[in-house]
């Protein structure tokens, strides 16, 4: 993996402001320089105080650059990842500053006299690949995605809205696609593909779509990395890599480790040291998802009816300031369920050998950490491209998505219960579990990890050694 001049590779790194992928590509670069490669990591200034955390044994190798956002109309002041914002309505404007105070840094950062090896970019940095291009560098997408929600998308023709599979409408999003060769289930419900159809493909006041942001760039990247593995979705893998027409590799889940620091949260550890092996479950919902009053007094609900002992990473609602939670409910459980607010050492629950059951929105970050530790999933899918995750772990028989109302998407708190039960109590819930202890030697295992990592690294040296040949 040496590059010409016989030194290791410098990799740039341009993640988007979100905690979601702020986070994983952090730990990827780590896993890249513990490789010996260096890594220059761009991210905004509160992202990085609140995010990056780089082992002081890799600060030589890894530099993270500051990238102050510029001052847009209706973004608030200090909104520095989606996390931030009062209202999904304004992601295009942290999408706008993005664009703006991202390409300008880039740009200085290959005009200098020792230029990076590759960029390795985010979806939304589609000005990325034109932009090293002009100064002989070349670019790779690491997709922070399954293989089977890219695959639904389908090529970069497909997500520009042209040709015979373009998605043009809502419905178009509700059909597996006929150019997937194999049975699946792996495509929207009809509610879920009219409350994201337009926020996707539709041009906003960022000035293009996110399909587009997609789209343009995976055309002007060299190769993929797909944060996946041929262990889990082999058919899909084969699938993206004809369907871009461009080498697609599987990086790996590189799931971040337990922490360390639990900031206030021993006493839950210790009540799960009390609890009996395998049987509580974690409920978490991310950090994009905004779940609104009802929502979560249905889940609290739920948790309640299904009688069995839990902790819930709790976020307040965004249609109210009441709190969210059923009057009394915190007091009438206390003992069997604790409810934890806001941040959380979510990988030291998971790890921990008392939780055996994750309720989860389906977000692929939760997906790599919980499949890792060989926790059971219940899907709650709620945005973006949760519900096609849900339907892929359903079809491959490691995960229970909780019932839904098929006009509306509402669920009632039976239904919460009945799911929970289902993986944890009844009788078909030992599959489950056998499955995903399974799956766990492999996601959780850092060698094979680290092993995907070294991969993806080669095709970056050959495809460098074959430019300069």
């Amino acid at each position: 993996m040496e590059t010409k001049d016989g030194g290791r590779m410098h990799v740039v790194m341009l993640p988007w402001l979100a905690f979601g992928h702020v986070l994983p590509f952090t730990e990827f670069a780590k896993r890249v320089a513990r490789q010996g490669h260096r890594v220059t990591l761009l991210s905004t200034p509160r992202n990085t105080r609140r995010l990056i955390d780089i082992p002081p044994g890799l600060a030589g190798l890894i530099r993270v650059v500051d990238v102050p956002l510029p001052r847009v109309d209706r973004l608030p002041e200090h909104a520095e990842a989606t996390i931030d914002l009062p209202s999904d309505d304004l992601r295009p404007y942290l999408r706008r500053a993005y664009d703006a105070a991202f390409q300008r840094e880039l740009s200085r950062l290959l005009e200098e006299e020792a230029r990076p090896d590759w960029v390795l970019v985010d979806y939304a940095s589609y000005w990325a690949p034109a932009a090293a291009a002009r100064h002989g560098v070349p670019c790779a997408f690491l997709s922070l995605f399954g293989a089977a929600a890219l695959s639904f998308f389908g090529s970069p023709e497909t997500l520009l809205g042209l040709g015979r599979h373009a998605k043009t409408e809502p419905a178009h999003l509700t059909a597996v696609p006929e150019y997937v060769p194999f049975p699946t289930t792996v495509a929207f419900r009809g509610y879920e593909a009219r409350e994201m159809f337009k926020p996707r493909m539709v041009p906003v006041d960022s000035g293009v779509s996110e399909d587009y942001r997609y789209a343009k760039t995976i055309q002007g990247c060299r190769l993929v990395g797909i944060r996946s593995s041929t262990e889990f979705e082999p058919e899909w893998l084969q699938l993206l890599g004809e369907l871009y027409e461009k080498p697609v590799i599987p990086v790996g889940l590189f799931p971040p480790a337990p922490q360390q620091d639990v900031a206030g949260h021993e006493a839950t550890l210790r009540w799960l040291d009390g609890q009996a092996p395998g049987s509580v479950v974690y409920a978490a919902f991310g950090s994009e998802v905004k779940l609104r009053s009802a929502q979560l007094q249905r889940i609290a609900l739920g948790l309640d009816a299904a009688g069995l002992p839990f902790i819930w990473a709790f976020r307040a609602p965004t249609d109210s300031t009441s709190g969210g939670l059923p009057e009394g409910f915190e007091e009438r459980l206390a003992g069997r369920g604790v409810v934890c607010r806001g941040w959380v050492p979510q990988v030291r629950f998971l790890a921990h050998a008392s939780v055996g059951g994750f309720l989860t929105h389906a977000g692929w970050n939760s997906i790599a950490e919980g499949l890792a530790q060989g926790v059971r999933l219940v899907l709650l899918p709620l945005v973006f491209e949760q519900g096609l995750n849900a339907r892929n772990l359903v079809d491959k028989k490691v995960g229970v998505e909780v019932a839904r109302d098929e006009q509306d998407g509402s669920f009632a708190a039976d239904d919460i219960a009945a799911a929970l039960r289902r993986v944890m109590v009844e009788d078909e819930g030992e599959q489950f579990g056998a499955k995903v202890k399974e799956l766990a030697k492999v996601f959780g295992d850092d060698e094979v990890n680290d092993q995907c990592v070294r991969e993806f690294l080669s095709h970056l040296s050959e495809h460098s050694k074959k430019n300069q040949g």
